[in-house]
């Protein structure tokens, strides 16, 4: 007899699934036209996967989501509370209100050092919608994408939602998962058309050096390819330095993409904002006219204080983040276990190769057996398998108890 949580696994999964079989009761649907093609195929991220089975059991640590468990600072609140009664509910312009594009302005140049006026950026309903509308303005159904492997899932499900081809570049931990650039040459092909690159990186927490970015930059020009920087952990580095790459671009191929939610605590308000040269923020805006008219009004208007007022709010989340990081890599070395230790982002691979099963049969064995969710690392990209990521965005007490377990598991579980 199965038990509750493998039926639990099985609705989860029902995606994937044939349709369903007519049930006694039930009236028979018409016959219609299948449904479209690619969203039906597309991949689901086993982040979300893992949340919808954690969330259906009581008691479990959530280790496997990108949350900030911080609650929205309280000037941002502030401004909010303001906008709204100050009537501010209505919709804003497509590319969002000039105020904020001007202090987005103002933070490009003096933390990013990219030069921006208000024509160069638009605000985003979220950086999802940001990072989505930009490759809905850049690429064709025939164009290939290149894509970081390990990497972050939903590059991947947004391309094949819309039949475009990617191609992932690994990402090599001998190097610190810094691109391989001799792989990269050896998969571009006449059709690539954009390069989309991720630092700090999810899942990795490697930050790519300089070096990195401007060779970055060179294969892109070398290779004529836009390239579309994805910056929502931009403030969360613990070593090295954030580079943008759009402040060494003179040829305006880069399209930046930047989030209000990891660095503000402001995940449910999605709002993020893009970055680039005039005709193609230009087109992202009339794209965001016909999928979601502007981003949150109030959501704008909180955002503006955030990037406006003091800082210390971002500094204060990205230190505690990284007495998170002490602490997990202490018990992990106190276990004796295989890790990567991020220079950035609040994110941690661990190695899960001495178990005798894959990284979602891992992870959804221990999160029935120990109630712990973390991501499975195969839904990052074939690199990551043979690890699990686990988020350092829960509270330390979580992270102590949920690690301990964790490595509790993959003793029980090591191959003799």
């Amino acid at each position: 007899m199965k038990s509750l949580f493998e039926y639990l696994c099985a609705s989860v999964s029902l995606w994937r699934s044939t349709p369903c079989k007519k049930q006694v009761g039930i009236p028979a649907l018409p016959i219609m036209k299948p449904l479209a093609k690619a969203p039906v195929e597309m991949p689901r991220s086993g982040i979300r996967e893992i949340l919808d089975l954690a969330q259906a059991l009581p008691g479990v640590i959530h280790l496997e989501i990108g949350e900030p468990d911080f609650a929205t600072p309280e000037h941002i609140l502030t401004a909010a509370n303001d906008a709204m009664r100050a009537g501010f509910t209505r919709y804003t312009a497509n590319a969002g209100m000039l105020s904020l594009r001007q202090t987005i302005a103002t933070k490009l140049a003096n933390h990013n050092r990219i030069a921006a006026t208000p024509d160069h950026i638009v605000v985003t309903h979220g950086s999802m919608g940001g990072l989505a509308l930009a490759l809905l303005a850049l690429l064709e159904p025939d164009d290939e994408l290149l894509v970081p492997d390990p990497g972050w899932p939903n590059y991947y499900m947004m391309a094949f939602s819309r039949g475009i081809s990617t191609r992932p570049y690994p990402l090599l931990r001998k190097t610190g998962f810094q691109p391989d650039f001799a792989a990269l040459e050896s998969i571009v092909t006449p059709k690539t058309k954009v390069l989309i690159t991720n630092s700090p990186s999810n899942p990795t927490g490697a930050v790519f050096t300089e070096n990195t970015v401007m060779s970055l930059l060179q294969f892109a020009n070398s290779h004529d390819l836009y390239l579309v920087s994805d910056e929502a952990y931009e403030h969360i580095v613990f070593e090295g330095t954030h580079t943008s790459p759009a402040a060494h671009d003179p040829d305006g191929r880069v399209i930046s993409v930047f989030s209000m939610s990891k660095s503000y605590a402001m995940t449910g308000w999605r709002i993020g904002y893009v970055a680039a040269r005039p005709e193609i923020a230009a087109l992202i805006a009339k794209l965001q006219e016909a999928y979601y008219a502007c981003a949150c009004s109030i959501s704008q208007k909180a955002a503006e204080a955030a990037l406006a007022k003091d800082q210390s709010c971002v500094r204060m989340m990205r230190d505690a983040y990284l007495q998170r990081r002490t602490l997990a890599v202490s018990i992990l070395k106190r276990h004796h276990l295989d890790f990567c230790t991020p220079q950035g982002t609040f994110y941690l691979l661990v190695s899960i190769t001495k178990c005798d099963m894959d990284s979602y049969q891992f992870a959804r064995n221990l999160l029935e057996k120990k109630k712990v969710a973390v991501a499975p690392g195969a839904t990052f990209g074939r690199a990551a398998e043979g690890y699990v990521r686990v988020s350092l965005a829960a509270s330390p007490e979580l992270i102590e108890t949920g690690i301990e377990s964790l490595c509790e598991f993959i003793h029980e579980h090591t191959r003799g």
